[in-house]
């Protein structure tokens, strides 16, 4: 019944939220580079947002530091979405939150410093990466729920986080793809759904490592590194500023030079990591070695694809 209760509210929360973007023209129009054609609402995942804050309410928290960093970055987001900030306001705020985050998983206890600095820093790429990949209909949805699942799987037995925070940062993606999950969507995440749900399912896969003492988890999110890294590393071979928009992510060549319908390609990337991921926890392989040759495989299949298509791109302004 509660679960029922907190479905609800983000379903009302999320319409509210739309008659809000309408009214102050939240919108996102499509420029040169978009792979979508209509005006669309944007910051749809606020709702993601929302869910945190609900779970705290329904069930409490001892994440207090969590969702303090969760909210910081947020909102910043959210901002972000309203009128662009520059990249060194987006940067701090992550900064901040990702360290409130490892103050929360006691990392300052336990890590050396400068594997602190190391984990801080792959966090807020991380982060990045998720804004990054979300570029078309349903992608960040299904993907996001393709990481939950096995976290889901595994807490059953390790018990490494609360129930119910994987359930209502579930509810709340279910949320957003029923109007986003569409051939033509209602709305779009934006960086606030992006970055938020990236920080919450970082903060499951630590908790998770750190209970366990295994760091090839981090195979979670695999699809989505493995793209953001080799596509940086292609921008930068092409001498291009990797922080200026682009089309050049795997996605984006199929979305829109091979036109392959959008919703396709989300189910691709989700039924990939969902095959990787319980890959990893059902195979008697040793886990830092299937973590290995997963990422050298997508590498390949990322490189493999790029020789054969890349010839197609068009370059947008």
């Amino acid at each position: 019944m509660i679960f029922a209760i907190i479905f609800i509210l983000l379903l009302l929360l999320e319409v509210a939220y739309f008659g809000v973007a309408k009214r102050f023209n939240i919108v996102d129009y499509p420029v040169g580079r978009s792979s979508h054609a209509t005006a669309t609402l944007r910051g749809g995942g606020i709702v993601i947002l929302f869910g945190a804050w609900l779970y705290a309410a329904f069930f409490g928290s001892d994440y207090c530091w969590f969702l303090l960093g969760l909210t910081l970055v947020g909102t910043v987001s959210f901002i972000d979405d309203l009128r662009p900030q520059s990249i060194a306001l987006r940067l701090v705020a992550q900064s901040i939150g990702m360290s409130l985050l490892l103050y929360q998983l006691e990392a300052f206890i336990t890590i050396p410093c400068w594997i602190l600095l190391i984990a801080l820093i792959i966090g807020v790429g991380i982060l990045n990466a998720f804004n990054f990949m979300d570029g078309i209909n349903g992608i960040t949805g299904s993907y996001s729920l393709a990481v939950i699942a096995p976290l889901v799987y595994l807490n059953i037995s390790d018990n490494f986080i609360p129930m119910p925070y994987l359930y209502v940062t579930a509810l709340s993606l279910i949320v957003f793809c029923l109007f986003n999950f569409r051939n033509r969507a209602l709305c779009f995440v934006g960086d606030v759904g992006s970055i938020s749900i990236a920080f919450i399912l970082v903060f499951a896969i630590g908790l998770l490592m750190l209970h366990t003492g295994n760091y090839s988890y981090i195979v979670f999110i695999a699809v989505y590194g493995v793209d953001s890294v080799m596509t940086i590393i292609h921008r930068i071979m092409l001498h291009e500023n990797i922080g200026q928009p682009h089309r050049k992510h795997a996605y984006q060549l199929m979305a829109n030079e091979l036109k392959i319908n959008h919703l396709h390609i989300s189910l691709m990337y989700m039924v990939l990591q969902l095959a990787i991921s319980f890959g990893l926890i059902f195979s008697n392989i040793n886990p830092y070695l299937y973590l290995g040759i997963t990422i050298i495989l997508l590498s390949l299949a990322y490189i493999l694809f790029m020789k054969k298509y890349y010839h197609l791109h068009n370059e947008y302004p």
